[in-house]
């Protein structure tokens, strides 16, 4: 944790594009770092310059004011062919290739090097090897990439990313086209990743819980609080969750540090038990409208309101005398 070098500066960035007849700031103000060895995710609503910002720091938008640092050198000073080697991108685009093969594809990171039609040298295999290794698609080299799973491709635009051998990459919404398991899986890759090989990863990303139980740091932008960063934990602390992300119907849960769905309770339950399943059935019940007062097993229940009683047994749940194995029957006679 503590060899952790800025890789990235920005100062005073304001990003934005022109048109014909004005030039529209997204965001503005921006100062922060981006360190080698961490995941840092970009989250925010919709409209929020997500984009924007991350096609800025990568260098294909300019920026409107303000300073990019990267490894010591400001960004407008670096020829493409240069900072190819410094930034590797994947964006969100699904590929449409139909002839190339997973092991060709990954190859093409070595371009910044051989140029596009160059020569493989006996060092590039090597490279392309390792980075196939490293995210754990051997069995997939000689697939064609067309016949993979957006999972898969992931990978393997993953994958070509580290052939590139770039300090930094950035990522745009990487887990936009998968299940939660492959999300999981793809955000775990890049953070041990960025441990592994001391990269600095940059993503943006919608999946808000993933993200903050991942990223070593998150960067929160909307257009009304701008941007701030830190880790997941500071700032829920200091009050940037909620005040970036809570709704009406949605709060922030200090005690979990994710976000929990308010539901409208018209009425309350008591629930006597302990354990996992009583969790799960408190969940169960908010979700059909009804609060839960708790009891623990060996305490005998007051109940001079004459609430409904649940208790909660070995095999099932008991409810006017009948035991029901399951919540999704409970629910039904509750």
């Amino acid at each position: 944790m503590n060899n952790r070098e800025e890789t990235i500066r920005v100062e005073n960035l304001v990003t934005g594009y022109k048109d014909k007849h004005k030039t529209v700031a997204v965001t503005d103000g921006i100062n922060a770092s981006l360190l080698s060895g961490e995941l840092t995710c970009l989250l925010g609503p919709n409209g929020a310059g997500k984009s924007t910002l991350l096609k800025t720091l990568s260098g294909f938008l300019p920026p409107l004011s303000g300073e990019i640092i990267i490894e010591g050198k400001a960004l407008r000073d670096y020829r493409p062919s240069d900072l190819a080697k410094v930034i590797g991108v994947v964006l969100t685009e699904k590929l449409t290739l139909s002839n190339m093969t997973v092991e060709e594809m990954v190859g093409m990171g070595r371009a910044p090097y051989t140029g596009f039609w160059g020569r493989l040298s006996e060092e590039d295999k090597s490279i392309i090897d390792e980075s196939i290794s490293l995210v754990k698609i051997e069995d997939l080299r000689h697939r064609m990439v067309h016949t993979l799973s957006d999972g898969e491709r992931q990978k393997v635009m993953i994958a070509k990313a580290l052939a590139q051998q770039t300090p930094v990459i950035f990522l745009d919404e990487p887990t936009a086209f998968l299940d939660y398991p492959s999300k999981v899986e793809i955000m775990q890759l890049l953070q041990r990743l960025s441990r592994l090989k001391q990269k600095t990863v940059f993503l943006s990303t919608h999946d808000l819980e993933l993200a903050l139980q991942i990223a070593d740091k998150v960067w929160l932008i909307d257009k009304v609080n701008g941007v701030r960063m830190g880790t997941p934990e500071d700032m829920a602390i200091n009050g940037d969750m909620s005040r970036y992300f809570s709704r009406e119907g949605v709060a922030f849960d200090m005690d979990s540090g994710l976000f929990k769905i308010n539901h409208h309770i018209e009425g309350c339950v008591i629930v006597k038990g302990s354990g996992p399943r009583l969790n799960l059935l408190r969940k169960a019940l908010a979700r059909c409208g009804k609060e839960v007062r708790e009891v623990a097993a060996d305490e005998p229940v007051e109940n001079p309101d004459g609430l409904a009683v649940i208790e909660i047994t070995g095999d099932g749940f008991l409810y006017n005398g009948v035991e029901y194995p399951t919540i999704g029957l409970l629910l039904e006679a509750v």
